[in-house]
């Protein structure tokens, strides 16, 4: 019989990516076998979030249903990624007093209930819950303190919350898709889940997933995340200069950008030219590459200065031992890795999905699958922990089924 099968779905402002995966329940950190992958031009979504209900599902249904063709069976439940800059993040500190002689695993449960116990407002939901550390009676940089001896215990929680209509709309799709939201994850921790190390989480390193309409920032160190924003710019900016710079259309810019595009003009040869489409009286046009290459080198000049300069700001700078690690669709940009080192004063390297993923491991070893084969991760390891979020080969039948009914009917 086939192994349990696990989903990621990235729904993207450009690309809508689909990842599954087999995943055996007795490993001990997971290995996904990417056994499907599926990408299609997303469709009623702007800025990371759902404008068109029913286009949105259409693009997650096509995306979905080609790795499904793909692996050879269906799939019931997806692990769904978040973004946006309706994200946010604070910190929140919660302080118990231990019952018994030592820590035990009900007093971390309550440490971290405490820590949560922060009023939302009614628009705000609850994404993650990310321990920063433990302090057991004021020795703090503690990771596990299950079995210390102890009296009072301090946990300092990452609390990441999004738009609660977001979310609302981007599961709705999904479930009118077809499919059970199993889980939700915030794209720049699923992205740091398939391409950092151990050791760079350790050492100290800083992820930047640069996406179409926001560009998430994470960072971590002693294996343990520490900073985490989402910054309100990405690839469509580079999109939007061309458009202006050029005088063309959007789909020409974003072609341009994909399949013209460098982050340096040094690199270009100065003999390439780029077709444009023709002026409005017919006439033929076309522009030096190079000139291309310098709005584009422009314009993640300024991007990547930003990010250095929150780098900076957030208290990261001087602990990224591993440098930064550069993933998301916009670091297939040719020359980026280049130009993001001399930008940011630090080792970069372009992050594609490896921790952890064999099988159709070439296809996903894109920058731009980071986050969908992060979130097969995510679902790879809540199925180790828990035997739950998988979907089986009946499983994923009788949902579609199901789907097809309500549809007919």
């Amino acid at each position: 019989m086939r192994a349990a099968l696990v989903a990621g779905l990235d729904v993207g402002s450009t690309w809508t990516r689909a990842v599954v995966g087999e995943v055996e329940r007795d490993l001990g950190r997971p290995e996904l076998r990417v056994v499907g992958v599926g990408r299609t031009c997303t469709e009623g979504m702007r800025k990371d979030v759902v404008t068109d209900l029913e286009e949105a599902t259409a693009c997650i249904r096509r995306a979905v249903q080609e790795a499904e063709t793909m692996s050879g069976a269906p799939v019931d439940c997806l692990h769904v990624g978040v973004s946006g800059d309706h994200v946010d993040a604070n910190r929140s500190v919660g302080v118990v007093a231990v019952a018994a002689e030592e820590i035990v695993r009900r007093d971390v449960d309550r440490v971290h209930a405490v820590a949560r116990t922060v009023a939302l407002p009614a628009d705000r939901e609850l994404l993650h819950a990310i321990p920063q550390e433990y302090v057991v009676d004021h020795q703090r940089g503690i990771r596990d303190p299950v079995g210390m001896p102890a009296t009072r215990l301090e946990t300092d929680l990452y609390l990441v919350t999004a738009s609660a209509a977001a979310v609302e709309n981007i599961t709705r799709a999904v479930e009118k898709a077809g499919y059970r939201v199993e889980g939700r994850v915030l794209e720049p921790l699923a992205a740091a889940r398939a391409v950092l190390t151990e050791d760079e989480k350790e050492l100290g390193v800083a992820m930047v997933d640069l996406g179409a309409a926001t560009t998430g920032l994470a960072v971590h160190y002693e294996g343990g995340l520490r900073k985490l924003e989402v910054l309100p710019f990405g690839g469509s900016t580079i999109t939007s200069d061309l458009i202006r710079g050029l005088s063309i259309p959007f789909a020409d810019a974003k072609r341009i950008k994909e399949f013209h595009g460098a982050a340096s003009s040094r690199i270009v040869d100065p003999r390439e030219t780029v077709e444009l489409p023709p002026s409005s009286n017919g006439r033929p046009r076309s522009v030096a590459r190079r000139f291309v290459a310098q709005m584009m080198e422009e314009r993640l000049e300024s991007m990547f200065a930003r990010i250095h300069e929150r780098i900076r700001e957030m208290g990261g700078g001087e602990a990224l031992g591993a440098g930064v690690v550069v993933t998301g669709g916009g670091a297939a940009i040719p020359g980026i890795g280049g130009l993001a080192q001399d930008c940011l004063a630090a080792p970069v390297r372009i992050g594609v999905p490896q921790e952890g993923v064999s099988g159709l491991s070439g296809i996903v070893a894109r920058p731009g699958f980071a986050a969908g084969a992060g979130l097969a991760l995510h679902a790879a390891d809540r199925f180790i922990e828990t035997g739950q979020g998988a979907s089986t080969a009946t499983s994923g039948l009788v949902a579609r089924m199901g789907a097809w009914l309500k549809e007919f009917f």
